[in-house]
């Protein structure tokens, strides 16, 4: 495997000796050609790492290698790594066609093949004929086109987004998202990616980086670390699984409540945790004979959002929020039901 960025041991502290490691001694490697994204909560040293890997802040400790080479000692400048940042930072004065080019002129390129790169570069991402427009013209996805145009025509080694669809409204996200992630494959870019959503991670992402607290609690592809978190944190924070104390029987089963559960990987018997998904609970009527060994609940709130239903319900394991495409049924509060649970969207994890 070529590897496009490369850390080893690279650990990360703000001030003298005796302050805390925000980045705790990390190893990762971003493929070559491949969008990794580094996801966790806020505080947890995503945004240092990525900002180590565009030479903004030095390691206090450990190397980074990109395309093979050491860069540990090297500023922004001589790494030949462009970043999008959360702001876009456009020059407000500079017309689109400016801002594109404005790399490539303190580059020292000569004029007429820098016009030549920045228009096709804005051609690639949907620009074309926005050349005079100024920022404050553009749209939200707009300006997020010019900032990536900026960073491409420089035709870098690696490429980085720090939280590049935080400002974009929901549908716009989706589009943008799946607009970076066209590109990242048609040209075969290197891309290391910041984010806290986990949706926006699942959906543009070869790999995904979780870090928790300056470590990297796993690295995987999406589908791995979904459905085979390998700790109660990992597991917690993709998809908002709610935890639930379990016991692992010697046949492999697993006894949550009433309910009994195939674990999907081998478990130790005893004590653990079962990570379970909003969508993977099944509600039935309680009048109507529901299956055998159900969790007996009673609705809370019911929200209708169009194409799926928002429940919450108290059982005797807690409360317990579900998400359902069956919309036919409106429950109403105080009404019993009766849960069971599907294989998809459920882990089992060590206590």
């Amino acid at each position: 495997m070529n590897a496009g960025i490369e850390f080893r041991g690279v650990t990360k502290r703000y001030g003298g000796p005796k302050s805390p490691l925000v980045v705790k001694g990390i190893d990762l490697v971003v493929p070559k050609g491949s969008l990794t994204t580094i996801l966790g909560p806020s505080g947890c040293g995503k945004t240092t790492t990525l900002r180590m890997i565009a030479g903004l802040d030095a390691p206090t400790a450990g190397q980074i290698l990109i395309d093979g080479q050491d860069v540990t000692t090297l500023g922004p400048a001589e790494r030949n790594v462009s970043m999008v940042f959360q702001s876009y930072a456009l020059f407000p004065h500079m017309n689109v066609l400016a801002n594109v080019g404005y790399g490539l002129g303190v580059l020292g390129m000569p004029k007429a093949e820098a016009l030549e790169r920045a228009h096709a570069t804005m051609a690639s991402v949907g620009l074309a004929g926005f050349d005079e427009r100024l920022p404050s013209e553009l749209s939200g996805g707009q300006q997020q086109r010019v900032a990536v145009a900026r960073s491409l025509v420089l035709e870098p080694s690696v490429m980085l987004f720090d939280e590049p669809l935080s400002n974009l409204d929901a549908r716009l996200r989706r589009s943008m998202r799946e607009e970076i992630r066209a590109l990242q494959r048609r040209l075969g870019l290197t891309v290391a990616y910041v984010t806290h959503d986990q949706s926006e991670a699942l959906a543009v992402s070869d790999q995904i980086i979780v870090m928790d607290a300056g470590l990297i609690a796993q690295a995987g592809t999406p589908h791995q670390l979904y459905e085979h978190p390998a700790s109660t944190f990992v597991a917690g924070f993709m998809g908002e699984a709610t935890l639930f104390d379990a016991v692992a029987q010697p046949d492999g089963r697993v006894r949550l409540g009433p309910l009994t559960l195939n674990a999907r990987q081998p478990v130790a018997p005893g004590p653990v945790k079962v990570a379970v998904r909003p969508e993977s609970w099944r509600v039935h009527e309680a009048a109507l004979a529901p299956p055998e060994g159900a969790l007996a609940a009673t609705v809370r709130q019911c929200t209708y959002l169009g194409g799926l239903l928002e429940l919450t319900l108290h059982t005797e394991l807690g409360a317990i929020f579900i998400v359902t495409p069956e919309v036919d049924r409106l429950w109403l509060p105080g009404e019993a039901v009766a849960l069971t649970l599907t294989q998809r969207g459920m882990a089992v994890v060590p206590a």
